[in-house]
């Protein structure tokens, strides 16, 4: 008899060591699949983001690409501008000679300019602006009274951007101050 209660309380502690292990073990597979799945749907998250991102620079490249197409394009077109406005300004419009190559010429760079500010390629005329260096060239330097150190005095070629971007600077003189007078010989005696 003894023998059976040592098996009818071993029994009763076996089931309950049974019953917790399975539960104790329900338990951490629960928590472990838990973590699996945070793991899972953070990694979820950050695919879709960098998905998101990659579709966001790819616009991006694609818009870039459809504004500055016309780059180098435009950048080859630029001298014949810069040759017309040249040509307009050597002529002498009381000339009546050459009055009519003249209205010619005048009506083609219209027509030209035109065509280049509806594709946003605008000119940079700085004629006594202060200097930029960001779309300004210095050529030289030349002193000035009426206009106030560092700004454009002259304008040798017009500079132009495509939407906002520098395609080519302008090429300026720009005024600094006169330079202070030195005395003479006989005003230092």
């Amino acid at each position: 008899m003894a023998d059976e209660q040592t098996l009818d309380t071993q029994i009763p502690e076996a089931e309950a060591a049974v019953d917790a292990t399975p539960g104790d073990e329900l338990a951490a597979r629960v928590q472990t699949l838990e973590e699996q799945l945070a793991t899972a749907q953070d990694q979820s998250l950050r695919m879709a983001a960098d998905l998101q991102n990659v579709r966001r620079r790819a616009d991006q490249d694609v818009e870039k690409a459809h504004k500055f197409a016309l780059e180098k394009f435009a950048n080859d077109l630029l001298p014949v501008v810069d040759s017309l406005e040249r040509g307009l300004e050597l002529s002498s419009p009381d000339d009546e000679a050459i009055k009519a190559v003249r209205e010619g010429m005048e009506l083609t760079l219209k027509l030209f300019r035109d065509t280049l500010s509806r594709y946003q390629l605008e000119a940079i005329d700085p004629h006594g602006q202060p200097f930029n260096p960001e779309l300004h060239q210095a050529m030289a330097m030349q002193e000035s009274e009426t206009l106030e150190p560092n700004s454009v005095i002259q304008v040798f070629q017009k500079g132009y951007q495509l939407h906002g971007r520098l395609l080519r600077p302008a090429m300026v003189v720009v005024s600094k101050a006169p330079a202070a007078p030195t005395p003479s010989i006989d005003e230092k005696a």
